[in-house]
């Protein structure tokens, strides 16, 4: 079993390896695709996104968790104080830092409540951006396509969302 995990982790990061070689080829097909019919592209998009992340697991991977950073709100600091029996002040000041926009965002990566088998401390209460993530079932391509762009070179799931895209969508 531990073999296949392995096997499946070296998949992934050999996806993620692709992704960030064809980084500059996505970069001018995303802003091309941006031109296409909004309704084509979601359409697809969200048939895509099922179709991959029944094929990808999650759980094997995690790399959202380990090397990028949700931007977290008052409700998302609310609830996962609340799940610490913290005051969100004192959760604030020990896990949180604002960012360069700004923005809360956690003061070291990976994500703090990401545990040793890739499962998270705080998953039913996870933050808003943990949620949406990696934005390809969103109802908007143009609204999400610079994240979406970005996170080919986080997620395996969103790089091979594309490339079905880009088989679909020929530009």
């Amino acid at each position: 079993m531990d073999q296949d995990i392995d096997k499946t982790c070296r998949a992934y990061k050999d996806i993620l390896n692709k992704a960030s070689q064809k980084y500059r080829e996505n970069k001018v097909y995303f802003k091309k695709l941006k031109k296409v019919k909004q309704g084509k592209v979601d359409t697809l998009l969200r048939r895509f996104h099922v179709e991959v992340f029944d094929e990808i697991d999650c759980l094997k991977c995690s790399n959202c968790c380990r090397s990028t950073g949700p931007l977290l709100r008052e409700r998302d600091i609310t609830r996962l104080s609340r799940g610490l029996k913290m005051k969100p002040g004192s959760f604030t000041e020990s896990y949180l830092k604002i960012d360069e926009e700004g923005d809360y965002v956690f003061q070291t990566m990976p994500c703090p409540f990401i545990q040793e088998d890739n499962l998270c401390l705080f998953y039913s209460d996870r933050p808003g951006a943990c949620r949406d993530f990696p934005h390809t079932n969103s109802i908007s391509f143009k609204k999400y396509t610079r994240q979406m762009l970005e996170n080919t070179k986080i997620c395996p799931a969103v790089f091979l969302i594309f490339e079905k895209m880009k088989l679909e969508i020929p530009l």
